[in-house]
């Protein structure tokens, strides 16, 4: 049952408790090769509500009225707290061997002898905490669960066959609010779909503020290849943050379009329609619209490493930046090495390592003993156009300030 808080939701100080992006959860599942999904037994209805806030919770129904002493379906905070709980539950374990949205979690192992172990401290801490399952909808032990709509394998991220059937049971868009109901369900796989917003821009169109809704030709065209594209989606492979990636992308008066790859393999398509001002830009300006989309989107995958981006046929290497060489320098640096033992010990005080694995004194990134990375600092810092050189006790205190 779900009241229609609307009114105590309007005065209701919001909690911006920030809750997890899907991809996000997706990349931490590399190499794992067994999986079991825990699914909480009515959620919400699992935490209490404070006392003196359950007056506000009222309803009335033909058999009286009544209050909620558990946390309510509709609830404007209801999704920020309960993750916040969740998290609090299992912070020791997440990204480690633990993922999870809301009241679904994810527990993953790269071996049988490591998901037993992973297995009995979750349950462990959902029996401390006194969150109960329902077992009906939970699997143990699998080489491939469904997740968030998703099917999830040592292989990669494939879309769920059962929810893509919802799509392809659609056979007429009346309206425009069936419009926006079969592109929101359709959108939620655009990732799995090259040029998602090229091929739906004739239905797009008629969501324009003032447009006459016509379905056209093109319409059903548009809607009949979407369906298509969603039953043939491809697996999307887990992306490996130490290997380069690759980048391709297009541009055409129908939009832009983008491909993540590593290794020749899909990792995530990308897409959008040009803006009104971008309609006006001569080819190559799209081209390079079209790598700044591609950036912005993928910069938690492509910030700080080396990548190929291919632009109309014609391929760029982006090179690493200084600190991710900085950061492969210091593997290999026996005097880094000893400070990250000690660091451990907590006898180096002032120095971190965060992460990453990288070693910092306070806000100063520590530089490895190697020749060539010396050098490149001492030649951008006295060359380059952006030169901090105003001799050299200057530019040595502002390389103090750095490195």
């Amino acid at each position: 049952m779900c009241v229609d808080y609307r009114g105590l939701n309007a005065v209701t100080v919001k909690n911006k408790y920030p809750l997890p992006r899907i991809e996000d959860l997706f990349d931490q599942l590399k190499g794992a090769c067994v999986f079991s999904k825990i699914d909480l037994r009515s959620g919400y209805h699992q935490l209490r509500i404070r006392p003196s806030d359950i007056p506000k919770t009222a309803f009335i129904s033909r058999y009286g009225l009544y209050e909620y002493t558990v946390m309510s379906f509709g609830l404007t905070n209801a999704p920020a707290f309960f993750m916040y709980m969740m998290k609090s539950v299992f912070m020791e374990y997440l990204d480690k061997f633990v993922v999870m949205f809301i009241d679904d979690i994810l527990v993953y192992s790269k071996t049988e002898a490591e998901h037993e172990e992973h297995l009995r401290l979750v349950l462990q801490k959902l029996r401390e905490h006194k969150l109960y399952a329902k077992f009906s909808k939970c699997d143990f032990w699998t080489k491939e669960v469904q997740f968030l709509g998703h099917v999830i394998s040592n292989g990669g991220i494939a879309v769920d066959q059962n929810k893509v059937a919802e799509v392809q049971n659609w056979e007429v868009l009346e309206d425009v609010k069936a419009i926006r109901s079969f592109l929101g369900l359709a959108g939620y796989y655009r990732r799995f779909i090259e040029g998602f917003s090229k091929t739906a821009k004739p239905m797009t169109a008629l969501l324009e503020k003032n447009a006459k809704f016509k379905w056209t030709p093109k319409c059903q065209e548009a809607f009949e290849e979407l369906k298509k594209r969603l039953t043939t989606a491809p697996v999307l492979i887990f992306p490996d943050m130490h290997k380069p990636f690759s980048v391709y992308c297009d541009a055409s008066r129908l939009g832009l379009v983008c491909v993540l790859m590593q290794k020749g393999k899909v990792i995530a398509y990308a897409s959008r329609q040009l803006r009104d001002h971008e309609k006006n830009y001569p080819t190559h300006d799209l081209e390079l619209a079209a790598v700044v989309h591609a950036l912005k989107i993928w910069r938690h995958y492509l910030f700080g490493l080396g990548f190929l981006n291919n632009i109309g046929g014609v391929t760029i290497e982006i090179e690493p930046t200084l600190e991710q060489d900085i950061r492969k320098g210091q593997i290999d640096d026996e005097k880094i090495k000893e400070i990250k033992e000690l660091i451990k010990l907590g006898k180096a005080p002032g120095f971190r390592e965060d992460s990453e694995g990288t070693v910092w004194y306070g806000d100063r990134i520590c530089v490895p003993n190697i020749k060539s990375i010396r050098e490149l600092i001492l030649k951008e810092t006295h060359e380059t156009a952006y030169s901090i050189h105003q001799g050299s006790e200057k530019m040595y205190q502002d390389l103090k300030q750095k490195f």
